[in-house]
């Protein structure tokens, strides 16, 4: 699964959000959220979009890049 990272900021900065709040809240290292943001993260697994989804009360689709095929 391929998170779209300027979602999940967007929403966590709309949500006055530090990384900090976020790691707590989805047990996952700042770091990696860092990443996740910055698109550095190509895959991630869906336990770990789950928690993401779910501390920023979204549904996973909306954190999701789905690739769109013509």
């Amino acid at each position: 699964m391929k998170p779209n990272g300027r979602m999940i900021r967007g929403i966590r900065e709309g949500r006055k959000l530090s990384l900090r709040k976020l790691e707590a809240q989805t047990g996952l290292n700042r770091g990696y959220l860092s990443r996740l943001e910055r698109e550095q993260v190509a895959d991630v697994g869906s336990e770990q979009l789950r928690r993401v989804a779910a501390a920023l009360d979204v549904p996973e689709s909306l954190i999701l890049d789905e690739e769109t095929t013509p």
